[in-house]
């Protein structure tokens, strides 16, 4: 039977997390997962399975190699509530390695993803209204807050996707350092970006032949099933046009994200808005600074809050933010049966 992972890319989703577990997957003495994203420590059903079970996801590795795995239902709060207690319960000393992107960008990746696949079918702006999760997951302060309790600073890699983008060589050897890979990591620049949604979106002849016709039109309404159809115009809508955020949204959105922004960039000891992101991010790469710098003061994370498990973020009352939370390094102790 195989061991559990020695490192876990945990997220966040649309943040070029299928590209480093591929690009990772081909270096001689690392061994990926095959699902990627196992979602075991996340979801209750596939937690279930038992450790038996997700062990046997690395019992192809060479007992020398290093194992890794890439579930970003990891750093989906408030969706899945029990993850970093299952982490910390069965790997105590994994390695933690946490993608971040302009949030918007984020957001509008997620969003498509979504709509292609059918979960969504309204604008970007009455998505985020409805969606919560949408925004929820690119609080990345609020999302890193229970894992650098539980695995201290040492055991969380902060990376930006913007600065991965332009610097693939550079982050890669700086990934493989932190998760104790001793060999000599090299980035293939051959290798496609995986799963990524796309965003330079076009219109094509033929995407237009095929909606707009009048009789294609009355075929498929005879022939495909009315939510298969919507289904079908969802796709073709998200890929002929990128979606606009109405200025109210974008403001609203500003405002949520930079005070969580604020609150990671004191964590990291730089000054990171919505408009600075980009920038500061390829700027990097950044590293977690003394606990000191940034436990004292108020929440700028306070924006949302958890009303309950698995139940949906709410926009806190102005003015009212939760006192702060210590982070502080965990005792690491033997790993030892589930």
């Amino acid at each position: 039977m195989g061991r559990g992972p020695d490192f876990i890319i945990i997220g966040a989703m649309k943040c070029a997390t299928s590209t480093l577990h591929e690009q990772l997957a081909i270096q001689s003495g690392l061994f990926m997962s095959r699902p990627k994203e196992p979602n075991f420590f996340s979801d209750d059903d596939i937690y279930a399975k038992g450790w038996d079970w997700y062990r046997g996801i690395f019992e192809g590795a060479d007992e020398r190699a290093l194992c890794g795995e890439s579930s970003t239902h990891y750093t989906k709060l408030p969706t899945y509530p029990h993850t970093v207690a299952r982490i910390r319960r069965h790997l105590p000393r994994v390695k933690l390695i946490y993608i971040m992107r302009d949030p918007i960008e984020r957001l509008i990746s997620h969003y498509l993803h979504e709509t292609i696949r059918g979960r969504i079918n309204v604008s970007v702006d009455q998505a985020i209204e409805q969606h919560p999760e949408l925004t929820a997951y690119g609080l990345y302060s609020r999302q890193l807050e229970s894992y650098l309790e539980a695995f201290g600073r040492e055991g969380v890699l902060p990376v930006f996707f913007e600065h991965l983008v332009a610097h693939p060589q550079e982050e890669l050897e700086r990934i493989c350092r932190f998760i104790g890979y001793e060999g000599r990591p090299r980035w293939d620049f051959s290798m496609k970006a995986q799963n990524v949604t796309s965003e330079q979106l076009r219109k094509s002849v033929i995407r237009e032949t095929i909606v707009n016709v009048s009789l294609l039109r009355r075929i498929r309404r005879w022939l495909v099933p009315r939510h298969w159809n919507e289904r079908f115009k969802a796709f073709w809508r998200t890929t002929s046009e990128r979606p606009m955020l109405m200025p109210e949204s974008v403001q609203r959105l500003h405002a949520v994200f930079d005070a969580d922004l604020a609150r990671l960039g004191a964590r990291l000891g730089v000054e990171i808005t919505s408009a600075t992101f980009r920038e500061v991010a390829s700027a990097g790469p950044h590293e977690w600074v003394e606990p000191q710098a940034y436990v004292s003061g108020g929440d700028p994370g306070g924006a949302f809050e958890t009303v309950a498990p698995r139940h949906r973020w709410r926009i806190a009352p102005q003015g009212v933010n939760p006192p702060p939370r210590q982070v502080c390094g965990s005792s690491r102790r033997r790993e030892g049966p589930p």
